[in-house]
């Protein structure tokens, strides 16, 4: 029997080879973060699970880490991804301050991702500036760039599960905030039907990516004025 199943080109494959290493960066340092900083104001959870770690494989969820975005990347050409990784565990009762301290353990992850977006930048400049003209790294320090950014949009969208969601409910008044937490169990499921109808992306990964692009190259203007 024939196979009639699409064959990924080596353009898709090369691609996926540039995305694989910023993404495991991405993910890998957001969920550290987390960790980091909740031990920080007094919650070991993530300490004694061990997941406290710069190794991917501990924060790696082989469904919506690896099977989802690649399941979508190929099914739709790429003209769609979405995935997730195992969220790190935060005890927020151990906080020091639980309303106060969540703010800051829920920022942690989308600021790594940030500055991570800095330093793939920084490596792109170092690159042109060395005359090293080797499309790959190139376009993976660019890709480097485009995956934290969206991660820190993205992660910031406030509704939990996600990060903004976190945030904003550290931020309501008690009432509300325990109202926005009761979503939390539906909430994947509300930012999923949002990303698919397209609400996400339009009013508010897109304006939030030109914010970053924009403070991206403002941090960088001088080094990029050095250069010329």
């Amino acid at each position: 029997m024939r196979d009639n199943r699409p064959v990924p080109s080596s353009d898709t494959i090369q691609t996926v080879l540039i995305y694989a290493l910023p993404v495991l960066f991405s993910i890998t340092v957001h969920e550290a973060a987390h960790g980091y900083v909740a031990r920080y104001f007094g919650d070991n959870t993530a300490y004694m699970l061990g997941r406290m770690t710069l190794n991917p494989v501990k924060h790696i969820d082989p469904i919506g880490t690896v099977l989802m975005p690649l399941l979508l990347y190929f099914s739709t050409s790429g003209a769609f991804v979405f995935g997730y990784a195992k969220p790190v565990p935060v005890n927020f009762g151990n906080l020091r301050h639980p309303k106060r301290d969540m703010v800051w353990v829920a920022l942690a992850g989308p600021a790594s991702n940030f500055i991570q977006a800095v330093l793939w930048a920084l490596l792109l400049f170092g690159l042109l500036a060395a005359g090293v003209d080797e499309p790959f790294f190139t376009k993976m320090a660019r890709a480097g760039i485009l995956v934290n950014l969206v991660m820190w949009a993205f992660n910031l969208f406030p509704l939990p599960p996600l990060d903004g969601g976190r945030v904003l409910a550290g931020l309501l008044p008690m009432r509300a905030s325990l109202w926005l937490a009761r979503i939390e169990p539906f909430g994947f499921f509300i930012v999923l039907a949002l990303v698919l109808a397209g609400v996400v992306g339009t009013l508010w990964l897109r304006p939030l990516m030109a914010l970053g692009y924009g403070a991206l190259n403002l941090l960088l203007s001088p080094l990029a004025a050095l250069l010329r």
